[in-house]
């Protein structure tokens, strides 16, 4: 899952970049907000950390010309304001929830999970492919109960999918939400990525699960004759 912070203080941009990295996000940080709307227009996000005093334009215009571009994706405002009122601003204004500085990371963490779930529709925590279950809370992996390691870009990859199953994703979508704008690796590193994937979810001779559609992409879907989960 890829996320913006927009948060002008550098150390707390950084610190929370480097934080958001380490749980395995694709992140990308600025610290104004017209520069917020440049990512915002070059890249897709499955969410925004937003700080309300921007210089250049503030977390209320910046959210604003999101609503008005009918971008509906999760923002976060952070403050260090924490009034009633300031509270019902940010949320009257588009906001999805609202958190005070100083803060707790682990708290920021849980609240970036629990407002891109409500944007997916989904109550749960767990995703289910096959015998595959994806724990994003713990970051875990199942398969018929028993744990596969994963890498960092695998878990990404496979967390993405399980959030589409069913869908057909091309290169270009996997590589906008796994990657940052830093990111200058080969071309081929989604197959590279996948085929080991693949080993660890299907083993030899396994149900597949990951599916190759020429031309366009990729889909993860349940074995033939199995009903969707999750």
């Amino acid at each position: 899952m890829r996320i913006l912070v927009v948060e002008d203080q550098r150390d707390l941009n950084r610190l929370m970049v480097k934080t958001l990295q380490k749980e395995g996000y694709a992140v990308d940080g600025c610290f104004d907000g017209e520069e917020a709307l440049l990512h915002l227009e070059g890249a897709e996000y499955d969410g925004v950390i937003l700080d309300v005093m921007l210089p250049k334009k503030d977390g209320y215009q910046v959210l604003g010309e999101l609503r008005r571009r009918g971008l509906d994706l999760p923002v976060l405002f952070l403050t260090a304001r924490d009034s009633v009122a300031d509270r019902v601003k940010g949320l009257d204004a588009g906001a999805d929830d609202y958190l005070v500085k100083p803060f707790d990371f682990q708290e920021l963490l849980a609240r970036i999970r629990a407002m891109t779930r409500k944007r997916t529709g989904s109550r749960t925590n767990q995703f289910t492919v096959g015998d595959v279950t994806v724990d994003t809370e713990r970051r875990v992996v199942t398969k018929g109960g028993r744990e596969i390691p994963l890498l960092a870009k695998e878990y990404a990859i496979l967390e993405y999918m399980v959030r589409h199953k069913g869908a057909v994703l091309s290169r270009e979508q996997m590589e906008d939400r796994i990657w940052n704008y830093q990111y200058a690796g080969s071309s081929n590193n989604i197959d590279v990525y996948l085929s080991r994937l693949r080993k660890k979810l299907e083993g030899d001779g396994g149900e597949k699960l990951i599916h190759t559609v020429r031309g366009v992409g990729w889909i993860l879907r349940d074995p033939e004759g199995e009903g969707e989960k999750g």
